[in-house]
């Protein structure tokens, strides 16, 4: 009697619903700066990907779920801030079969339908009822198709039982955790990341995992999951020292787009017509967001070239802002949007007369969240203020413009993050 009256005592706590103290934030955690994504009510701080109000999502129980209504294209939630630098934990429980994942840096963008385009995912899955074969890095805790967790440390619970997992991104060092152990640790954006991440699953996927901020999203994968105590707290952004984007040797750090002609001779960068006579982008592999960048240009023959920023690139058609670098009379230093809007901003007709044919010219362009500055020469061009732009954030990129005829030189490509 005396176990069984003791068992009845504790079933209550056994059952205990996802209300029970959730979705809320301790003094110390106040302190701390952590922010809470889901309130256990409403879904005001999330958004469809790439859409409007939430659909396909509700509020049960204090719980955020996910009917399982989505699939690989659609149905999935991003939250309608940006985050760089972060600690994120989120509590969960998979539906039998279910899979699901938190993705971080998605862009939203008319390039995209998706937002695995774009950011890495923790892989969240219940492993023994998928109705599939799973691959080692499609389970639960992988960095998903990228990095595989420590097996000796991964404890996973199983459908119907929830699990507790967290992300540290911070600077570019990342660590994955489940139900309070580290189980994967590694660093974004170095040589080893760039192989993986040019292999395998993303290597058709040429913008995937390379902004350093963007929103943090939740997938609907077509299984019902739930959700709660979802938590963020921002992390500081460390200060960088500058960098010289072109080594004077080859074109390490640089992605080449389309067929016109990229090479190295003599220290310089060299853009040149092909026979195809289209456009071409030599375009960073990094994307970058808040930077001053200084670099020069001579122009040999028909200067009409560019330097966008904060861009994504499909083939050759290209996304983004540039920066005119273009013959006497044709706006050196004005800014273009590369679709819909067009110019922006032209410079004066009186400044027309500052770039040197012939010769070497001296560009800057410095970005901070939605203003944009440039100087040719040292003198200022133009100053923009754009909201637009400061939602962006993308590749470095130099254009080879089409009708053929075209050859620039380039050096001194130095750039300080901000």
């Amino acid at each position: 009697m005396k176990s069984r009256f003791f068992f009845i005592l504790l079933l209550p706590f056994l059952t205990l619903s996802c209300s029970q103290k959730s979705n809320t934030l301790s003094k110390s955690e106040i302190s701390e700066g952590w922010e809470l994504l889901f309130d256990g009510q409403s879904l005001d701080q999330w958004k469809m990907y790439n859409g409007g109000e939430v659909t396909g999502w509700i509020v049960e129980d204090n719980c955020l779920v996910a009917l399982g209504l989505g699939g690989d294209i659609g149905g999935d939630i991003i939250t309608k801030k940006q985050y760089d630098n972060f600690e994120i934990s989120v509590d969960w429980k998979a539906g039998v079969g279910g899979n699901s994942g938190l993705m971080y840096h998605v862009l939203e963008n008319k390039n995209f339908n998706a937002p695995y385009l774009t950011g890495p995912e923790y892989q969240f899955i219940d492993e023994k009822g998928f109705s599939e074969p799973l691959e080692e890095w499609q389970k639960t805790g992988c960095d998903y198709a990228m990095h595989l967790p420590d097996l000796s440390k991964k404890k996973l619970h199983p459908a119907g039982k929830w699990n507790n997992s967290k992300i540290v991104f911070d600077n570019g060092h990342v660590e994955h955790w489940l139900n309070g152990e580290k189980i994967l640790e590694f660093e974004a954006w170095t040589p080893d990341w760039y192989e993986r991440r040019n292999s395998g699953k993303w290597e058709n996927m040429p913008e995937y995992g390379l902004s350093p901020i963007g929103h943090i999203c939740l997938q609907d994968h077509g299984a019902k999951f739930w959700f709660k105590n979802i938590k963020i707290k921002p992390l500081p952004k460390k200060k960088k020292e500058p960098v010289n984007l072109f080594n004077g040797k080859d074109l390490t750090g640089w992605k080449i787009f389309g067929t016109e002609k990229w090479w190295v001779n003599d220290g310089l960068l060299i853009c040149e017509s092909g026979p195809d006579k289209e456009y071409g982008y030599l375009g960073t592999e990094r994307y970058y967001k808040d930077f001053d960048l200084s670099l020069e240009f001579k122009q040999e023959a028909d200067g009409n070239s560019g330097v966008f920023i904060r861009s994504t690139i499909e083939g050759t058609k290209i996304a983004g802002w540039q920066v005119e670098v273009a013959p006497k009379n044709h706006d050196t230093g004005g800014i273009y949007e590369s679709y819909g809007r067009g110019w922006l901003e032209q410079i004066p007709d009186e400044k027309e007369n500052i770039l040197k044919e012939n010769d070497w010219n001296t560009m800057r362009i410095k970005v901070v969240g939605d203003e944009i500055t440039t100087w040719l020469n040292g003198i200022q061009m133009v100053h923009l203020k754009d909201a637009k732009i400061g939602d962006a954030v993308g590749r470095i990129a130099l254009q080879i413009h089409s009708g053929g005829g075209i050859k620039i030189l380039w050096r001194n490509l130095e750039l300080k993050e901000l």
